[in-house]
């Protein structure tokens, strides 16, 4: 944590992070030594060596929304941004009900979703659970890209060969026919359309996480034809203001 004299002077901005935006919002608040903000990015810890953005950060949970709110509380936070990947159900409702108990303001920093084309050849799921009974019908070989922390829902297909792309290795149970790939993104179209080509992947199963980042493989899927299965995002705390722009929260923050 800094020392800085003034921090407690200057308005104290508490990104909840791990996704490109909160980067960028960061990146943003924290430029320059003269910069108008305290900022501090909190991480979940899920990445062993994260690129860590400007400003401050801590890494790890806060225990719940008590813990969260007197964490805020400590720290004299003025301003909460929940700026966690869309599937982060639970830490999105955590604020929100640490926002209510310390009166600290909370805008949710969401981008929108994906939508297909006309090309396009999706199939919805409702749940990783959901998805993992859709997905045999549609490809014996998949390019898995739902994150580590969920491949033992797919645990028991026997049947279907996964390709699965992660930063670090996943832990606990995994599907018995699985090849793991350490890659840290973003991953161009070219990188996307040679790895379906050299893995003959007849399936791509993603979240709809949104943002182009990881929006290539989307593309790669629909010139080769390839249909993909898609998680649905959970729901989100009712009431939570909520924009997809940094500058729409920088000027939230002014006002």
């Amino acid at each position: 944590m800094s020392a800085d004299p003034v921090g407690r002077r200057r308005p104290h901005v508490l990104i909840l992070g791990g996704t490109t935006e909160a980067r960028r919002l960061a990146e943003t608040l924290a430029a320059g030594e003269g910069a108008p903000y305290r900022v501090t990015t909190s991480l979940a810890g899920r990445v062993a060596s994260p690129v860590l953005p400007p400003g401050e950060t801590r890494i790890g949970g806060f225990g719940g929304p008590t813990g969260l709110a007197a964490w805020i509380a400590a720290h004299h936070v003025t301003h909460l941004v929940d700026a966690t990947h869309p599937f982060a159900e639970r830490m999105s409702f955590n604020a929100a009900e640490a926002a209510a108990l310390s009166g600290v303001p909370l805008l949710s920093l969401r981008r929108p979703g994906w939508s297909p084309g006309p090309e396009d050849d999706w199939h919805f799921a409702d749940s990783l659970a959901d998805a993992a009974t859709s997905l045999p019908a549609l490809g014996s070989r998949v390019f898995l890209t739902t994150g580590r922390m969920g491949l033992h829902t797919f645990a028991h297909l026997t049947e279907p060969w996964f390709l699965v792309r992660s930063v670090d290795p996943p832990e606990g149970a995994t599907p018995p026919r699985l090849e793991i790939l350490l890659a840290r993104g973003p991953f161009t179209l070219d990188d996307e359309r040679e790895l379906l080509a050299r893995h003959r992947i007849d399936v791509l199963v993603t979240k709809d996480s949104g943002g182009s980042a990881t929006a290539p493989k989307l593309t790669a899927a629909r010139e080769a034809g390839i249909p993909v299965l898609v998680v649905r995002r959970p729901p989100v705390p009712e009431g939570v203001p909520r924009t997809g722009s940094v500058d729409e929260v920088r000027h939230w923050l002014s006002t």
